[in-house]
């Protein structure tokens, strides 16, 4: 990993998703359920394949995700959220519930970040432990 500008804080997480790819990723895999790299790259944003996989790469160096093989197609690589990429789950939601206020949002859209807002720490908790466990098993397998 290259040397950061600064030990500023905010700099450092501008290192890590200073760019709108890595945090739409991030998106996929935590509130869409989305695991295998086409899912990802047929998201509404349609991604590039380099910049998905040099996104990829990036996450999983920076230890925000971690790939694994798909047991029913050896083929084929899943991702999935590390415990520190569950930990952003609070900054993703508040950037969302930001948007919603100040941004040109559409109903469907608002009305999920609003669910999950209004279902506060125990619902965003739930989440977050199904998260984990996905983890978890995926983890043990590596």
């Amino acid at each position: 990993m290259k040397d950061c500008k600064s030990q500023c804080p905010i700099n450092q997480a501008l290192e890590v998703f200073g760019d709108k790819w890595t945090l739409l990723i991030i998106r996929d895999l935590m509130f869409d359920g989305k695991r295998y790299f086409n899912e990802i790259r047929e998201s509404d944003e349609k991604i590039a394949s380099n910049i998905l996989t040099n996104r990829l790469n990036k996450l999983e160096d920076l230890g925000v995700i971690i790939k694994s093989k798909d047991e029913h197609h050896k083929q084929k690589n899943v991702y999935t959220l590390t415990k520190k990429g569950i930990d952003l789950m609070p900054v993703m939601l508040e950037i969302a519930q930001w948007s919603t206020k100040h941004r040109d949002v559409s109903e469907k859209d608002k009305k999920h970040v609003k669910e999950i807002v209004d279902g506060g720490k125990s619902l965003q908790e739930k989440m977050s432990t199904a998260l984990l466990k996905e983890y978890k098993k995926v983890s043990k397998k590596i």
